[in-house]
């Protein structure tokens, strides 16, 4: 009797539908993420294998210019190089984003009047939170996505030719004049943005096998974390 397996055992199909969700999600993000690359092929940056040295942005030490795969030689790197930073400021919102869920930070008000869904009833996980936004805010995410993708928010510019790799910033942002000061800023952002993909990555495997996103070591049980003081 397959409804009586399903009501006994429903682990299985929950996780299926956790993985189906992720996939949905990062294929939405890489589609919106390749936007730029699409617009201008024409006068896209040439790659060659001495495109990247020591010093340049995001090369650093100890692995500096790292390229087991011999991409430099075949792809369009400025294009990967703008992936690389979208995709790094993205994961350290997300990040952020797991870390104020567990530290018990709640946007006051509705997340859906005519739902009545208020932000205290989105769950503390990721996949549950990500489940809890209703399909029209979503729709409101991707909107905003592809206005910043293509330059059409009042929140960026969009990406050309004629800029460095990933510089979207509006008239009022931070801008530094001081060479050493702002190598070490777009560094900072680079290594960051690495760590972010990393550790948003993680949470969600950690998720996926069953324990909390943040403390894995609290076992299947989700125990949790000791207190700190």
């Amino acid at each position: 009797d397959l409804p009586q397996i399903k009501h006994q055992n429903p682990e299985p199909f929950t996780a299926m539908q956790s993985v189906a969700v992720v996939a949905l999600a990062l294929l939405e993000s890489v589609s919106a993420f390749q936007a730029p690359a699409l617009a201008s092929k024409a006068v896209r940056k040439a790659a060659s294998p001495t495109m990247f040295s020591e010093g340049d942005i995001g090369v650093l030490p100890p692995l500096g210019v790292y390229d087991p795969l011999g991409l430099i030689e075949t792809r369009d790197m400025r294009r990967y190089e703008i992936m690389e930073i979208k995709h790094g400021r993205a994961a350290m919102l997300g990040f952020l984003h797991v870390i104020a869920l567990k530290a018990g930070i709640v946007l006051p008000g509705e997340l859906s009047p005519s739902l009545g869904v208020s932000f205290s009833d989105v769950p503390t996980t990721c996949f549950g939170s990500l489940e809890a936004v209703p399909t029209f805010g979503w729709l409101q995410i991707m909107l905003f996505t592809c206005m910043q993708e293509t330059g059409n928010s009042p929140f960026a510019e969009p990406q050309t030719d004629d800029k460095e790799a990933g510089d979207i910033a509006i008239e009022g942002w931070v801008r530094y004049d001081d060479p050493e000061t702002k190598t070490f800023k777009l560094n900072a952002e680079r290594q960051n943005g690495r760590a972010a993909m990393l550790g948003i990555t993680g949470c969600l495997i950690h998720e996926l096998l069953g324990v909390d996103a943040l403390y894995p070591t609290g076992g299947l049980g989700g125990a949790a974390p000791p207190a700190v003081f």
